[in-house]
Order: C-alpha cells, then structure tokens, then sequence
C-alpha cells in the first residue's frame, strides 16, 4: 500500500492564539513538509486546490513544480483538480511539465470541488456543474491516452480540430484518478472511464463507504476493465507520541474548519464528543498514536482491500512544528507498522 500526505495549503490564523503566518512564511512550511514526507520514507504528496480567503494554493500544479524541484522520489499529485472550472488541455500541459521536472512522478486527482468559487470566477454557471465535469473529463483522458493531435467538440469549450497538445510527460500516461465523495453515478463513471478512483471518507463510519469500492469493481468487470485499478481512502488525521496529545493538538484546527463549513452548509456545529469518537477504532479520523494510526489503515485495508491511504493533517492552521512531527512519526512508525501488517495478511492467504 502507497501512504502519504496532502494539504489544502491552509492560510488561517492559529485556532489557539490566533496568530497568523505570512503567505510566505506558509509557502515555505509547505514545502518543508514535502521534503521532509520523502525523507521519511512516505510515497505521496499531493495538494489541494481552493478559490477562498483561508486557503493559499489556487494553482496546485504551480507548488508541485516547485515541489518537484525539491524532491527525488515521493509522487506529487493534485488533490484535487477542480476540472470543471478548468481548462483541460492546460491542466494536461501543466502536469505534463511537473511529470518532466519531477522524471515521471506527477499525478492528477481530478474532482468537481467541494467549493463552487471558481465557477462564478471563471464565468461558469454552477446549472451545468455535472455537465462540465464528465465534458471535460472526457478530453482530458483523451488527451493523455495519447491523442497527441485531437479533433473533439463539446457543449462548454471551444472544439478542437487536430491541433497538437504538447509537451508529452516522461510516463507514458499520467495516472489520472477520480475522487468521489458519495456518489454512486460517480462510481461507475470513473469505472466505465477505467480511472483509479479515490475515495474521500470525511466522517462517520468508513464501512458504510464500502459499496461504494465493491460497485467500482463490480462495474469495471462489467465494463470489460482492469479489475486491479488502485482505489485511494483520504482521510483526516494526525499523529503524536500520546493519544490524547493527538486529540488535543488536532481539535482546534478540526473544529475552526468544520465550524466554517457548517455555518455556510447549515450543518451541525462539530463538537469534541463527536470528535472523540470518530477517532476510535471504528470511526473514519486517523487521529492517535503511531500505533492507533496504523491499526485503522490496516482495518480499513480490511473492509476496502484498497492500494493507497493518503491523510490530510490540518483543516485550519496547525502549528508547523506539530504538523513537522506528524508527518515524521507517520512514516517513521506508522508506515512500518502497516506494511509489517500487510506482509502477515498477505502470508496467511
């Protein structure tokens, strides 16, 4: 199983004393934590994408460029791509030019956001949101599957009549996966697409997303597929030396960011005791010791038999020291823990 770490490149003020970082200053933290994540030993970093006040990276594909750059072995990915309100010959131009810095280590996670900023910024009507998403999608794979000079029209980009779309990236493709949040049509395009499918469990009991893995490999048999296409989880979490340390240090950023959210979706406001036990062994936050951390990838190995687990670590601003440490203690122990774990599974069938 490939492990790592991604980031929405938050730029809030502390949840604790309110202090706030320079757009600077966080850049440069950013970039630490990539460095350090491949010291470590993890095997992806990706990076989110978001048009808002409290998030710094608009254009992830401008910092894992730079990452690249840094960097020698860990994967850089999107996370994701907001392809509706993008163009997709540039977002393939883009991270074809990250593929060619980084020797073939780029990757996209495309989606449709969780935010709706970069459609009225772009000038896109947010009535067309699923629409734009599978056009676009579409001529993205188009593009990477080697269709160097495309002829294409759609509904929502000007039509394509056999121009070039260059530079090729140093792979062959770039793997290009579809994250999903709970939607079963979803599922099945990105199986009829034959995309790798990530799978973003922000929340309750990560068994009842468990259909949604087996409809994606049901529908990849039935559209004559790959069958052994890779399925990602993303999740929250945070790693320290004691359990309670961890509970203690991540609850401040979890709730300023999911308070944010609620306000603006009219959901509940969260609350520790909730918090509390969404980090049990059952719940779907990575949050405890090295020890816990690795337990629940490896339970959740269990119930989705998935190929990567990638943790974002902060919803608002985390102290960079604490977020340092986490990530150190996530591929020093935790992953050792799990791939130790996953040798024994793999002995006993």
């Amino acid at each position: 199983m490939e492990l790592g770490v991604y980031s929405f490149g938050e730029l809030t003020p502390n949840p604790v004393d309110g202090t706030r970082i320079s757009p600077e200053e966080r850049m440069a933290n950013l970039l630490e934590e990539v460095e350090l994540a491949e010291r470590v030993g993890l095997d992806v970093f990706a990076m989110g994408e978001h048009h808002r006040e409290e998030y710094l990276v608009s254009a992830p594909a401008v910092f894992l460029a730079a990452a690249a750059a840094r960097t020698s072995r860990i994967r850089l990915s999107s996370a994701v791509t907001v392809l509706s309100s993008d163009d997709p010959v540039r977002v393939f131009q883009d991270f074809a030019l990250i593929d060619l810095i980084s020797k073939g280590r780029a990757e996209i996670i495309a989606g449709r956001g969780s935010f709706i900023e970069s459609f009225p910024l772009f000038g896109l009507d947010l009535q067309d949101y699923d629409e734009l998403f599978a056009e676009k999608l579409e001529l993205l794979l188009r593009i990477n599957r080697g269709d160097t000079h495309v002829t294409w029209s759609g509904r929502h980009r000007a039509a394509l009549t056999g121009q070039g779309v260059y530079p090729r990236p140093s792979q062959e493709e770039l793997p290009i996966w579809i994250a999903v949040g709970g939607s079963p049509p979803s599922v099945v395009r990105a199986a009829q697409l034959g995309a790798p499918l990530a799978i973003a469990i922000i929340g309750g009991d990560p068994a009842g997303f468990v259909p949604f893995a087996d409809l994606y490999r049901r529908a990849l048999a039935e559209f004559g597929g790959d069958v052994t296409l890779p399925v990602s989880i993303n999740s929250f979490g945070y790693v320290a030396d004691d359990a309670q340390q961890a509970r203690d240090e991540f609850y401040p950023s979890y709730e300023a960011g999911m308070r944010k959210i609620a306000a603006e979706r009219g959901f509940a406001p969260p609350n520790r005791a909730t918090f509390d036990a969404t980090c049990g062994p059952s719940g779907a936050y990575f949050v405890g010791t090295p020890e816990e951390v690795a337990a629940k990838v490896l339970h959740e190995y269990d119930l989705f038999g998935h190929q990567r687990f990638l943790m974002q670590t902060s919803l608002a601003t985390l102290p960079h020291e604490q977020v340092l440490r986490s990530i150190e203690l996530f591929g020093t122990e935790v992953a050792p823990l799990v791939r130790a774990g996953l040798a024994e599974r793999a002995e006993g069938h």
